[in-house]
């Protein structure tokens, strides 16, 4: 019959090395990594360019970070453990569509983060996560200094057609008829455009044209025109 002194003289709790246990370097540890994470917060929030801001998903983050970390650390203190977590992280699978590309970057960028700090290797994650904050920076401005992408619909006479596309030609640095509709009251005209003014005085241009019946320019998320 197995008693309580038989349960904890067990090989299980004797493989178990508490003397590699630090209560110090795990705070640090974790502490760090809190850092970082607000690090990876603050660069999300400021780089991100979609229509709905997420603030859970920054938040996650930061925790992504930190649970990252604390794997690590139980990792790196036991072998064994370490075989038997690889093998239970195996089975977990993410069912949450990633949105945005740039998502992904910052979700590697929080685990790399936590596995680093976990491995001990505090230099690197520090420098790392700085060198990777200011070039997200960097690149996320220099998208914004371009024209701004947009969908322009207009609906005209077939007689204006020819007009349409001279203004479309005329205040946009790059434009492309994306479809083309055809009716027997007039067409419906799509195009992928860049405008020079932010304030998009093209689209006023167009519906005081002779033939034009309205024109709608919307914001374009989808891939831009190379």
């Amino acid at each position: 019959m197995t008693t309580f002194n038989d349960i904890f003289k067990s090989d299980f709790l004797n493989s178990t090395n508490l003397n590699s246990f630090s209560v110090v370097d795990t705070l640090i540890a974790l502490g760090l990594a809190f850092v970082i994470g607000i690090f990876i917060y603050l660069i999300y929030k400021k780089t991100y360019k979609g229509v709905m801001y997420s603030a859970t998903f920054g938040v996650s983050l930061l925790a992504m970070s930190m649970i990252t970390t604390l794997v690590i650390l139980a990792v790196t203190a036991n072998i064994v453990l370490s075989l038997g977590m690889v093998g239970a992280l195996s089975i977990v699978r993410f069912r949450t569509a990633i949105k945005e590309p740039m998502d992904i970057a910052f979700l590697f960028w929080a685990i790399a983060a936590g596995i680093v700090l976990g491995a001990g290797f505090i230099p690197l994650a520090i420098i790392g996560s700085v060198i990777i904050g200011a070039v997200i920076l960097i690149f996320a401005n220099i998208k914004t200094i371009g024209a701004t992408p947009y969908i322009l619909i207009v609906n005209c006479a077939f007689q204006a057609e020819r007009n349409v596309n001279y203004v479309i030609k005329q205040e946009s640095r790059k434009y492309l008829l994306k479809s083309k509709t055809v009716t027997p009251k007039g067409l419906e005209l799509t195009y992928e455009v860049r405008i020079r003014d932010k304030e998009a005085y093209a689209v006023n241009k167009l519906i005081n044209l002779e033939g034009v019946g309205n024109a709608v320019l919307v914001s374009y998320n989808g891939e831009y025109m190379s």
